[in-house]
């Protein structure tokens, strides 16, 4: 019920802490956890439910990390883009569209980087992960009209990061 949900739980895992290793770990942890708990598991759907152990888990082992660096630095071709535009039907073989993308790509990169976590978070799960706002709503306990202000916010503060960094380029 929860395995086929194990890629989005690390690339969710990998947004919030930013360490390959680290999200690699905390995923397994909250896998495990998951297991643990299985029993108390009275739903349909196990997406938003082991999503929401991930992100505490992650949330939990952040805390514990408050004041520490990273570890690395957040490496971009693992949230590669390069499904999504091929599915819109855009041409890999066109190299000015081809660096156009990758400039975009990392300037989308750079400007999520500079979101708080939660504003990080959410766009993460909606514009990535492609969840509905009630699966949001249920994957960080807070309501509807939380996940699309904060959302709103969100997306209104990585425009404004996008535009600075496009500045200074």
């Amino acid at each position: 019920m929860v395995l086929p949900h194990l890629d989005t739980a690390y690339r969710l895992a990998r947004w919030l802490v930013r360490n390959e290793h680290d999200a690699q770990d905390l995923v397994q942890e909250a896998y495990l956890s998951a297991f643990r708990a299985f029993d108390s598991f009275h739903g349909e759907h196990g997406k938003p439910w082991i999503l929401t152990i991930v992100r505490h888990t992650c949330y939990h082992w952040l805390n514990h990390r408050k004041g520490q660096p990273p570890a690395e630095v957040f490496d971009e071709t693992l949230h590669s883009l390069d499904e999504t535009n091929r599915s819109v039907g855009q041409s890999n073989n066109d190299p000015e569209s081809w660096l156009l993308r990758d400039e975009s790509r990392r300037l989308v990169h750079q400007a999520l980087e500079k979101l708080p976590l939660e504003m990080r978070e959410i766009l993460v799960l909606r514009e990535l992960e492609g969840y509905s706002y009630q699966e949001i709503a249920s994957i960080m306990a807070i309501p509807i009209g939380t996940v699309m202000s904060r959302l709103a916010r969100a997306r209104t503060l990585l425009w404004t990061y996008l535009l600075r960094l496009k500045q200074e380029s």
